[in-house]
């Protein structure tokens, strides 16, 4: 289960928005860029994001680049969830690998606002909004992608396991 507050970001968020590439280029120190995350959008998201906190998107959330530090900034900034309407598929993927777990969920902007605690079951997919008293489906995350999740990502699952999260045996 997690629970956390709510920041809100429209449709097309792209990985610039999520962390400047003028950044990137400079270092690869994750605490260091998790300082921008969001900055293309709400230039003081970092000051004000704390652990746990989830982001609420619209449609095509993470779009662009391939940037894997995309997701991984985000969850170096204390984020512990994405859910939007839907994802860039590379984002989506990307944040798995390194262990940030994202929700597509169609109805999210209907029934949440900024501020708002969410308590969300990534098994189920379902979500709680706990300031409305509302409750709201997501598509549930898959076994295999939550396992990732739970050990940190794919490289952490690989290192536990020598195999992959879809390889039998």
């Amino acid at each position: 289960m997690i629970r956390g507050r709510v920041w809100k970001f429209p449709n097309d968020v792209n990985t610039d928005y999520i962390i400047p590439g003028k950044y990137k280029f400079k270092t690869l120190d994750m605490n260091e860029l998790a300082k921008h995350a969001m900055e293309g959008i709400d230039p003081d998201f970092a000051k004000k994001v704390e652990k746990g906190d989830i982001i609420v998107a619209g449609k095509n959330f993470g779009m662009g680049s391939s940037r894997e530090q995309a997701p991984l900034v985000l969850k170096y900034a204390g984020v512990s969830l994405v859910i939007a309407e839907d994802f860039a598929r590379i984002f989506y993927r990307n944040a798995f690998n390194v262990g940030l777990p994202v929700l597509i969920c169609r109805e999210i902007n209907e029934k949440v606002d900024q501020g708002d605690i969410l308590e969300v079951d990534l098994r189920s997919g379902k979500i709680v909004n706990a300031t409305k008293k509302v409750e709201i489906s997501a598509s549930p995350i898959p076994d295999f992608l939550l396992e990732m999740v739970e050990v940190g990502g794919l490289a952490e699952y690989y290192k536990k396991y020598r195999k992959f999260p879809w390889e039998k045996g």
